[in-house]
Formats: C-alpha cells, structure tokens, sequence
C-alpha cells in the first residue's frame, strides 16, 4: 500500500527531528477488524532481539487517518510451536519513537503435554556420547539454536552473511550458533554449489528432528542435549537440589570431561552460561 502523506518527529539528543513521507511504500501483513479496534499484525518467523519501528508505525499512521477506531500495533514471531504477540502502542502519535509495550503474552496450540517424569525417563535412558572435536557451544538462547534449524529447513542453505545481516546476530553469534547446531549433530556447514558462499544446512539428523510432531521434537532436543555428559550432569543436579547449581559447581563439572577447545578458567566460566540457558530451556518445556 501507499502510505500517503503525513509528517512525524522524531526525539533525539539534539532535540526534534522532523520527517516528511510521500507515498512511502507500506506492508501489512495481516489486519483483524472488530467492533472497537483495528489490530495491524507484523509478523515475522526469526527471532531478535530487534525490530524496525517503521514495520509498526508507518501502518499505524497510514489507517489512523483512515478510520475512527483504535489502531491496535501487534508484533508477532512464531518459533518452535510458539506464538509471541506482543501489543504496543505509541503515547504520543506524532512521534516515531514514543513506542510502549501494552502487553505480552505466548500461545502454544500443541497435542499432549512433557511431563517431569517423562524428562526424568529420558535422562535416565539416554546414552552419553564422546564429545565431539567441535567448540563447546557458546550460545545462550536455546530458542535460537531451534529457530536457526527452522529458517534452514525451509530454505535448506542459508549463506553466514545472510545469517549475520538478517536475524540480529553478529559475526562471532552466527559461528557461535551455528556451532551449537553442529555440536548436536542438527547443522552442518559448507559451500553453495552456485554461489561458493560458505554457510549452513541441516544434516540428515536434523531434517529428521524437524519433520517430528512438536512434542516429540521438544524430546528429542532433549535427548541431544543430555547425550552429553556436562549438561547431563548439570540437569540432574538440579532436579536433585530443586536449583539450578552455581557457575562454580558447574565449572567443576565440565572439567571432569575433557571439552574440545575449552582452556582458560574465563571461557569455561563464559561456557557455563549456555549450560544453565539450555537446562533452564528443557525445564520451562515440562508441565507440572
């Protein structure tokens, strides 16, 4: 759509910055009329830490002129079976950046449910395994490891440049990642046959992970997880205790085993972090 024309500012250190726009190029997404509201979505399937402001502001101006009802902007991600919606709105409607978080809230449409004891059966039924010749992962958001296998899967080679440039990541993030993602065996890296540009894939493992149910798929990231004997140990300790060990503690556990490229007492402590990250992740996918 077009944007028309309208004039916004835009506060800065400097004091106000005024913006004209002619007919700018506008996308929605999707729009859901009610009686009392107009919800514009912005949608995207990556997740950030980030967005463009535009993406939310240029259509709330655009139909604010248009109607008299209440413009309602809503981001919404989805990634492994999860629907983040997220309402803002803007406390001064002339100016771009007076963006605020309404509300927030997380919807799951799934069959079945994971359950503590089945978490425990599969700790106790999973083998452990030698630890690769692969950095141990330095990537701290699980949901991340999950949603770079998913952008793979549908588009089965995605460039590192691409990666860096488009899901908020910097250079060292797209190989810390995409590290994770090898270091369980879901992602494998190489050459574009048609451009030579080095960047990533799914391996046959992981194509076979993605192509199960939702509940399952969650199990089975867990067994990944667990086959390895930090996280294994680390896991259990916390089901014990009822909390998640220190840095110190799991610090001393990963020294027990011999972690590829891990030397100094800074990048183990650095390593210990993506442990506590992926232990809290496979305990927020329990139920009670």
């Amino acid at each position: 759509m077009s944007s028309s024309t309208f004039n916004f500012g835009i506060n800065s250190s400097k004091g106000l910055f005024n913006v004209n726009v002619g007919n700018s190029q506008v996308e929605i997404d999707g729009g859901y009329e009610g009686d009392n509201s107009l919800n514009l979505i912005e949608a995207k399937n990556y997740i950030s830490d980030d967005f463009l402001v535009r993406q939310l502001y240029y259509p709330f101006k655009l139909w604010s002129s248009k109607i008299q009802k209440q413009v309602r902007p809503i981001f919404l991600t989805y990634s492994n079976g999860v629907f983040h919606l997220r309402e803002y709105a803007f406390s001064n409607v002339n100016h771009y950046n007076s963006l605020v978080l309404v509300r927030h809230r997380k919807y799951v449409v799934q069959e079945g449910s994971f359950n503590l004891e089945a978490l425990v059966q599969i700790i106790d039924t999973t083998k452990t395994v030698k630890e690769p010749e692969i950095p141990f992962p330095q990537a701290d958001s699980f949901e991340r490891v999950i949603n770079l296998c998913e952008l793979l899967k549908q588009k089965e080679f995605i460039s590192k440049e691409d990666i860096t440039q488009n899901y908020d990541f910097d250079g060292r993030q797209t190989d810390y990642y995409s590290n994770a993602g090898k270091y369980l065996g879901l992602i494998a890296t190489g050459r574009d046959p048609l451009t030579g540009q080095t960047g990533c894939f799914l391996t046959t493992k992981g194509k076979q992970v993605f192509n199960l149910n939702l509940i399952d798929r969650q199990k089975e990231f867990v067994r990944l997880i667990v086959s390895h004997k930090a996280f294994k140990e680390t896991l259990k300790l916390y089901l014990d205790n009822g909390e998640m060990p220190n840095k110190e503690t799991i610090v001393e556990i990963m020294k027990r085993y011999k972690l590829y490229n891990v030397g100094s007492e800074s990048t183990y402590f650095r390593r210990a972090s993506t442990i506590i990250g992926w232990t809290n992740w496979i305990l927020s996918q329990t139920e009670e």
